[in-house]
Formats: C-alpha cells, sequence, structure tokens
C-alpha cells in the first residue's frame, strides 16, 4: 500500500496544554479525536503542507513551528506516515472549518475519547518533560546530590536518570531508594541507568539502557518506561525497533565527562533526528539556554548531568 504523508501540529500554548479536533461525521473514524493538519501535496515540504493545512483549518498564521517526531500507522483505508510538528507561536484567531469541535488538553490528562488509534504513542510522548536530569552523586557525594535532587524538583524538574554505576555498592540502594522517594512526592518519574535489580528493588518507574546494553537486548524491558544511551545513528535504529519511550543523544557538545573527545555538533544532531520517530532528549554540555537550538534540531528537549542541578 502506498504511504500517505500527512503533517500534524501539536499546537502548545505557554501553560503546555495543546489543540485537538474532533473528527467530521462525513470522515474516516468519525467522531474521533486527533492533532490538526492534513496530507503533504506533491511539491509540498510537510512544513509546507502544515502552514497550509494550519491556514486552511483554523486560519491561523505559522510563526513557530520545528521538527517532532515521524510516525506511521496503517489503517484500514491507508498507511500514513505522520509529521509532527510542535506549533508554539501562530498569528490569528482559531477558527475551526474542518472539525465537530476543538479541545485544549494537558499532557498526560487527556479528558476527550476516542483518540485516533496512530495517536496513543504520541500522547504519551507529549507527557515527557523538556528536561531530563541526571545524578552524580559518585562525583559530589550522596548527601549534596539529594539536596540539590529536592530543590531542582520543588522547581519542576519532572523526569530524573539515577546514573550512579562508580558510586559504592554499599551506597547505591540506599541513594536510590531516597531518590525514588523524593521524585514520587513530587510527582516525578525516576529511572535508573543500567540495573533493572536496583531500579526494581526501588520501585522506579523504568530503566535507562546503556549502549551496550541496547545493542545486547532481545526485546523491550519490562517497565513502563525504557529509555537508551545513543551515541549514532545505528543506536537510535535500535531504540526505534524495540519500541522505547525515548532516547538520549550525545554528546552534542565536548563534556567533562568525556574530556578530548569531541561532539556531534548540531548539523549532524539535526541529520540524525530528521524522521526519526521517538522522542530525543539531547545531552554533552548543554543547559536549559539551550532548549531552543534543541528543539530547532528535532529534539524534544534536553538532558543534563551538571547544569540542571545549579
Amino acid at each position: 500500500m502506498k504511504i500517505t504523508d500527512v503533517a500534524a501540529a501539536v499546537i502548545e500554548r505557554p501553560d503546555g496544554s495543546f489543540l485537538l479536533g474532533q473528527r467530521a461525521p462525513d470522515t474516516f473514524y468519525p467522531g474521533y479525536w486527533e492533532f490538526p493538519g492534513g496530507k503533504v501535496e506533491v511539491g509540498e515540504t510537510p512544513r509546507d503542507a502544515l502552514v497550509r493545512e494550519l491556514h486552511e483549518e483554523l486560519e491561523i498564521e505559522v510563526l513557530q513551528a520545528t521538527p517532532w517526531i515521524v510516525r506511521e500507522h496503517l489503517y484500514e483505508h491507508a498507511h500514513v506516515r505522520l509529521h509532527f510538528f510542535r506549533v508554539t507561536e501562530w498569528r490569528g484567531e482559531l477558527k475551526d472549518h474542518v472539525h465537530s469541535a476543538l479541545a485544549w488538553q494537558q499532557p498526560g490528562a487527556t479528558t476527550v475519547a476516542p483518540m485516533l488509534p496512530a495517536n496513543a504513542p504520541v500522547l504519551a510522548s507529549l507527557a515527557l518533560p523538556d528536561v531530563y536530569g541526571v545524578t552524580h552523586a559518585h562525583e559530589i557525594g550522596v548527601s549534596p546530590q539529594l539536596t540539590l535532587l529536592e530543590r531542582a524538583l520543588q522547581n519542576g524538574l519532572r523526569l530524573v536518570q539515577l546514573r550512579e554505576a562508580k558510586l559504592p555498592a554499599d551506597q547505591r540502594e540506599p541513594f536510590a531508594a531516597a531518590a525514588a522517594a523524593l521524585c514520587q512526592r513530587h510527582g516525578a518519574r525516576l529511572l535508573v541507568n543500567g540495573d533493572a535489580q536496583l531500579a526494581w528493588a526501588v520501585g522506579a518507574d523504568g530503566l535507562h539502557l546503556t549502549g551496550e546494553q541496547l545493542k545486547g537486548l532481545r526485546g523491550r524491558p519490562n517497565f513502563p518506561l525504557v529509555a537508551a544511551s545513543c551515541h549514532d545513528g545505528a543506536e537510535l535504529k535500535l531504540a526505534a525497533e524495540y519500541q522505547l519511550d525515548f532516547a538520549v543523544l550525545g554528546a552534542v557538545k565536548p563534556t567533562a565527562t568525556h574530556p578530548g573527545r569531541p561532539g556531534l555538533g548540531w548539523p549532524t544532531v539535526t541529520q540524525l533526528l530528521e524522521s526519526y520517530s521517538l522522542p530525543v532528549y539531547v545531552i554533552g554540555g548543554l543547559g536549559r539556554a539551550d532548549l531552543p537550538a534543541a528543539r530547532l534540531a528535532g529534539a524534544h528537549g534536553i538532558a543534563a548531568i551538571r547544569s540542571v542541578w545549579v
């Protein structure tokens, strides 16, 4: 079956809410909810189609749209390739010409149903925050790291990776348990790097795989949330094949963690993430100020070992 390319818009307001539209009665899947957008016509890029469709459907002019993820789905009537963009700036008042209704929704708390089948993983991806904090208690000490973690959680950090293979064995589980308790108290999710047994023991939300573990997989680990560190296109491909929830790509810039190793650079990151199906955090010498550049490159957000704790 021929693949039909479709541009889809995640139209976001400053409060994080995003827009959904309900399909009209005279269409496939009437009454189902979807992201605004439409078919990419001959001679158009997906972004061109996005701009045109949003003007036709909603009478808005797109001012800022960054590439996000690309998903394929096989419906009974069509095989579609959905090019999702995050639209954060537009001009004009929303005036719908296509849908039966419009609704603003909060990530992780969708109240309308049913959703088009292709959008379930997209909604899960939208619930991931912009910043992924990575611990380094083995460098700064357990007590200082817990203090910094609590402060970051109070300031809104909602996704944390416990990366402590170098922490002495007798400190690792107590530290992980304390970190898990802090994350649960603040409504944040915790992934443990490389150690499934420790993740289960402390009730973590997920497992973060190393690049070597990713290469040795035989199936997706049995955790609600699974991510992996990737360093090239081959590892990104594996993460997608095992249907992980997200990937972390780096290092973008030279870092203190890997002294003397050159970074990938933004042009390479952009190339690697073009048409990629999973949300990706970029890592390596980055801070919150790098979020716009990360979005322009097609990343979901940034991950950081040091700057997130400042």
